[in-house]
């Protein structure tokens, strides 16, 4: 298993990023801000208006770093990449398998049955840490006739379908997971977030996206071509579908657990005319020192039968799904909280 490397959140509008000898430096205003050794980064996310010099986007190229742009909101906009990484024959698979249905829904399904499951065990967890209710025991129970529904599923249509009335049950009761005062949840709310705890969902879910992108680059695999969601310009439809399964252990947990510690407030939030909800520019950077905090924590891989970081399991999964398609492994082994 690869080495948990850092990934460096670039948030101070305005900052200048260079290569100094075989290192990172942030400038803003002529200041320094900060110098990284580029060993020690994985991803390099900037946010809001950052420049980058071409010298160093030469430089995390040849070194694997990735380099992504987001807007101050969390958007992604554009990602620096090199050359591919992987074997050729590896990615002509991968694009056989995409344009073949029965071979997609196969990975596919075992994606969505890991989502769906997951997302039950977030329930479970909540009934034995706060005990049972109605409407997290109706909840469970629904989700878990929706998984064998999921086991029959032949089509990504049908997939897609099943998938969908997954999360409206799931996020029907996601409001009472909820244990801060001055925090509502009515539903999820995307395009834009317009309360705080879908803001801090949509970006914890990009900052996952991210890390998704980056793990299927790193082991030959392209990150726009998947199985699940359709093709469309600019979408990393294969870091979406690898994203899937992960949602609810590293993104939702990690979201309920700013705010049921306290480390998020109702005031860590602006809202804009457009009536979109965004975190304050404090809040956001507390936001980031804790995820990279929690990606440092550790667990057994269920598969594996390995202690790894939190920050490693895209690339497990990953790395997986690499081997299944290379004929390695008999099938794809999704990620699944026990």
């Amino acid at each position: 298993m690869k080495k948990l490397l850092n990934t460096l959140y670039i948030t101070r509008p305005e900052c200048y990023l260079h290569k100094e000898r075989e290192t990172v430096v942030i400038k803003q205003g002529g200041n320094k801000l900060g110098q990284f050794p580029m060993l020690a980064l994985q991803n390099i996310l900037c946010f809001g208006q950052v420049s980058v010099s071409p010298g160093l986007m030469a430089a995390c190229l040849e070194a694997g770093v990735g380099l992504s742009f987001f807007t101050e909101f969390g958007k992604f906009q554009a990602q620096v990449m090199g050359m591919p990484k992987g074997n050729v024959l590896l990615r002509r698979t991968q694009y056989r398998w995409a344009d073949d249905e029965e071979k997609s829904v196969s990975v596919a399904r075992l994606m969505i049955a890991a989502k769906v499951g997951n997302c039950r065990a977030v329930l479970m967890r909540e009934q034995r840490n706060h005990g049972a209710s109605d409407a997290l025991a109706q909840a469970s129970q629904r989700l878990a006739a929706l998984l064998e529904n999921i086991r029959h599923a032949s089509t990504v249509s049908q997939l897609m379908g099943l998938e969908g009335e997954a999360a409206s049950v799931y996020f029907g009761v996601f409001s009472l997971f909820l244990r801060a005062s001055g925090f509502e949840f009515a539903g999820r709310v995307r395009r834009p977030p317009a309360d705080p705890v879908n803001a801090l969902l949509s970006f914890a879910y990009v900052l996952l996206a991210s890390e998704c992108a980056s793990a299927l680059a790193g082991v030959g695999l392209d990150p726009y071509v998947g199985f699940l969601h359709q093709d469309r310009p600019g979408r990393k439809s294969l870091a979406l579908d690898l994203m899937e399964e992960l949602r609810a252990p590293l993104a939702d947990r990690f979201a309920l657990t700013l705010i049921n510690r306290g480390q998020m407030k109702p005031d860590d939030f602006l809202t804009e005319a457009s009536g979109a909800v965004r975190l304050k520019d404090d809040a956001r950077k507390a936001l980031l020192t804790a995820y990279q905090e929690r990606k440092k924590e550790s667990l057994k891989h269920p598969y594996l039968e390995e202690n790894i970081e939190l920050g490693l399991l895209p690339h497990a999964q990953a790395l997986l799904l690499a081997r299944h398609l290379r004929g390695d492994m008999k099938s794809y082994t999704p990620f699944t909280v026990r």
